[in-house]
């Protein structure tokens, strides 16, 4: 009944592979004169989402997670991960081969100290690693008595016999009804943000706001991999591999840039050098490689946060419209999905991943999902406990009496969307209640949430976890990541979160999503998108702001315990569910229809029932 397009859920970690593969580059470094290298899970742009070409991180470990880092010394390797996979990299990972370690409790840098010989070089990639970085790994290299080496070609594409190739997907110009601005009044914006000779735009994401474009080039978000020359005057320079323009495009974009082969971007940067140019690289993303070529050519490198990321976070008038339709549109489609959950669930036999096709259907079903923003997490039981588990064919579980928690979204050209609902199957325990309810608490002071202008996610991060705090809870991750306009489903440089220090203003699209976790139990967690926006109060001394909620779906009322909540919480639920139940009514069928105006029903007595 039910399929998927978007998303594989066979298992792509095959831990045995990873003794063999580990010596194969042993025995490359060793023939290259090296005692080390290192393996981070990226790619020339720092993507969230790379390119099979670029899972070098992946094919060597078994490791499947956005984030890592594998350090393979000649006698022993080590593989770091952060608190979303620290449950994950043992299921995927020889233990044997490598030690498990976490980058934030144990970093890399004090084990290559602790673990480099004397005299040892440790090798890296300079494509794949960030200026910072390589400062971090070599002075962690010279506490060693070893030294940092960079690598002209990686070692592991020498061992890496059937590595695909890199991608040519087709780009598109990203109309102007979505974007909502011109790309050459983003050029000349972006260009009076300048206080270099020029700038380096590395993040994908930041060259395809910039012109205009989306491309195909890596799974859930539509990039095309590029990078681009923006001088303080002038016309830009955009290198992309030609192959990937049609006349079309190649005309429409000749008209604002130059269009270059990517591989003549080191070149014209060492021309730069040679002139004594200036020029600015974006901290985030910039490969130390660009960094290198211009300063050895006699340049300057100013390695700070790019300015392009702060324009693209807050969006225009457009794109805001865009996002509240894609949004009104997915909660449909998210509607139906709980909706027919209710009733496929308590039969039995349905398992997560038949779930995850279903709600993937659903949004087929609209006639605009051009792919989902995330290959969808959904964890029944134990599962919904690991915060980024992803569902192979191997973990596949029935979906039984307790929790069931999906996390999904979709890209659709007017904009991006995420959105997590945690549902009940049978009788919630009453501990169950007591930690939705907190989670939800933490959500809703969120979304009420009003601050000064200039506040920051970081301060009111904690507004999220008071609920918890109280009860001796918490959870592991941030609360809230930037969104993009049919772009990254995880945009910077906002975020609610302990270390998010960028300012929130007007236009940025963020999500709302505490959670909790019983490992090996159970995992709840509630997600919106908001949007910041000014509040007018009388007498106000300040520019104040707050958020819009745009994600529209019902919250499981029978995981609420009303107790816990306060008249203000109460009355935010009773009228963010009379405001789902108003807008999706009308875009749903009548089965569906019937099941909405029930699930948003008034929380009413102390014990809701459904």
């Amino acid at each position: 009944m039910f399929e998927s397009v978007f998303q594989s859920f066979d298992d792509v970690a095959d831990p045995s592979l990873g003794r063999r593969r580990v010596e194969n580059l042993r025995d490359e470094l060793r023939r290259r004169g090296l005692d080390g290298f290192l393996v981070p899970r990226a790619d020339e742009h720092q993507n969230e989402y790379v390119p099979p070409g670029a899972e070098r991180l992946r094919w060597l470990t078994g490791f499947s997670g956005s984030a890592g880092l594998a350090i393979v010394l000649l006698d022993r390797a080590a593989l770091f991960v952060d608190g979303r996979y620290t449950l994950q990299a043992p299921e995927q990972v020889d233990a044997k081969v490598f030690e498990f370690r976490h980058v934030v409790e144990d970093p890399p840098a004090a084990w290559i100290e602790a673990h480099l010989k004397r005299g040892g070089k440790l090798g890296y990639d300079p494509w794949l690693t960030t200026p910072e970085a390589v400062e971090r790994w070599a002075r962690a290299a010279s506490a060693a008595g070893g030294e940092l080496v960079a690598v002209e070609t990686n070692p592991i594409d020498a061992v890496w016999t059937d590595r695909p190739p890199p991608p040519l997907g087709a780009v598109t110009i990203h109309k102007h009804r979505f974007a909502g601005e011109s790309a050459r009044a983003k050029i000349k914006r972006a260009q009076k943000a300048l206080k270099s000779d020029g700038l380096i735009v590395s993040d994908a994401h930041d060259v395809a706001w910039l012109f205009n474009i989306r491309g195909r080039d890596v799974a859930h978000t539509p990039l095309a991999l590029a990078f681009a020359f923006l001088p303080k005057e002038g016309r830009p320079k955009l290198y992309i591999d030609g192959r990937k323009l049609s006349n079309r495009v190649r005309v429409a974009l000749s008209a604002l840039a130059d269009i270059g082969e990517e591989r003549q971007l080191l070149a014209d940067l060492r021309e730069l050098g040679a002139k004594g140019e200036r020029l600015s690289f974006d901290a985030a993303s910039a490969p130390a490689r660009l960094t290198q070529a211009l300063e050895a050519a006699g340049g300057g490198a100013e390695v700070a946060v790019g300015p392009i990321a702060a324009m693209k976070a807050a969006k225009n008038e457009a794109e805001l419209s865009g996002a509240r339709a894609a949004n009104l549109r997915d909660g449909a489609a998210v509607a139906r999905f709980l909706a027919w959950f209710d009733l496929a669930a308590p039969k039995g036999g349905l398992t997560e991943i038949a779930a995850a096709e279903a709600l993937e259907s659903f949004r087929r079903d609209t006639g605009l999902l051009r792919d989902i923003s995330f290959p969808s997490i959904a964890g029944a039981g134990a599962n919904s406990a690991i915060p980024h588990y992803g569902v192979t064919k191997s973990s596949d579980r029935e979906i039984a009496h307790g929790i069931f928690l999906i996390d999904s979204g979709g890209q659709y050209e007017d904009g991006t969307t995420d959105i997590t609902r945690t549902i009940a199957v049978g009788r919630p325990s009453p501990e169950m209640r007591d930690r939705f309810t907190r989670v939800l608490k933490g959500h809703i002071a969120i979304a009420r949430a009003v601050f000064p202008k200039g506040v920051t996610g970081a301060q009111i991060d904690a507004f999220a976890r008071k609920a918890l705090w109280d009860a001796g809870l918490d959870f592991d991750h941030g609360t809230g990541h930037g969104i993009g306009s049919y772009l990254s489903v995880h945009e910077g440089p906002q975020r609610i979160a302990k270390t998010g220090a960028t300012a929130l203003e007007p236009g940025m699209i963020i999500s709302n999503e505490p959670g909790y976790y019983a490992a090996g139990r159970y995992g709840i967690r509630i997600e919106n998108l908001i949007v910041v926006e000014e509040r007018k109060i009388a007498g106000a001394e300040r520019k104040m702001l707050g958020f819009e909620t745009i994600s529209l779906a019902p919250i499981d009322l029978r995981l609420v315990e009303p107790r816990l909540m306060t008249a203000e919480e109460r009355a935010w639920l009773d009228a963010y569910h009379a405001r789902v139940r108003g807008a999706l009514s009308p875009l749903v069928d009548a089965k569906t229809r019937g099941w909405l105006i029930q699930a948003t029903r008034r929380l009413r007595g102390d014990r809701p029932k459904r």
